[in-house]
């Protein structure tokens, strides 16, 4: 069964030098409980995707299904995480992360009781007062995921979200938002520039070309669940098949631009 599905989507921007094509005839499905990261340069559309997935943007061609019934627009079973955590700093950890069931009308008490523990599940259990500036880099990223988890949609949409995070918290906000995917099975589409995460996250790694975007390649991977599985990151990363893995993908990168 497909939760979500994009079938033969283009999207084409108007400008004043003519229009844009972003997408051309993209056609793809996130399976129940898969993790599916799209890998490509910038311009290739991915935001545009995921964008149409969100219902932020209506495709141009072609039509966007939810359990197959067209996407017209955000829905609570499509939770979104931005690059930038959009926390409010008027409001301190734990007020961000119940924000969406106070806009559902959850009680005080459950809300709040829901929100702690997903706090807990990333990791800031014990930081539920601090404010957004007291907050590191990692923290605040932790708490945009948290906030998106909290309301428990069906499929999350992140849009590079640890694109602006040093090395370091990126390697390891990799393997918490894995460790998070282990334990709840969230549908998850993720975007990202960054060809070794999106190996090490994905079960099925979506290769898109340049402008025009188009799905260049699909591959079925397992380097994420071999870590979960108790194998060392930095092992998995090592690994020979990993290796050739990046250097295949790259190689395809490059020759897609070199085509376009």
């Amino acid at each position: 069964m497909t939760f979500l599905a994009a079938d033969n989507v283009s999207v084409v921007y108007p400008s004043p030098q003519g229009a844009v094509t972003a997408l051309r005839g993209v056609s793809l499905a996130i399976a129940p409980g898969s993790l599916v990261v799209a890998l490509g340069a910038s311009g290739c559309g991915k935001t545009s995707l995921l964008n149409l997935f969100a219902g932020f943007l209506a495709p141009t061609r072609g039509q966007v299904t939810f359990d197959g019934a067209p996407v017209r627009g955000p829905g609570a079973e499509r939770g979104v995480v931005f690059q930038d955590h959009a926390l409010f700093p008027w409001l301190d950890l734990l007020g961000n992360v119940e924000f969406g069931l106070r806009l559902k009308g959850v009680p005080r008490a459950k809300r709040t009781a829901r929100a702690a523990a997903t706090l807990d599940l990333v990791g800031l259990a014990g930081f539920e007062k601090s404010r957004v500036w007291e907050l590191s880099g990692g923290m605040r990223q932790r708490g945009g995921l948290a906030r998106a988890l909290t309301t428990d949609p069906a499929v999350l949409l992140m849009d590079e979200p640890l694109g602006a995070l040093d090395a370091l918290t990126r390697e390891q906000m990799q393997e918490l938002l894995l460790a998070v995917w282990g334990r709840t099975r969230k549908s998850i589409f993720l975007i990202t520039h960054g060809i070794e995460e999106a190996l090490f996250l994905a079960t099925h790694l979506v290769l898109m070309s340049p402008r025009p975007g188009r799905i260049v390649q699909t591959y079925e991977v397992d380097f994420g669940r071999r870590f979960l599985a108790g194998e060392p990151a930095r092992r998995v990363k090592s690994d020979p098949e990993f290796i050739a893995m990046r250097e295949h993908i790259l190689d395809t990168v490059f020759a897609s631009k070199a085509a376009a």
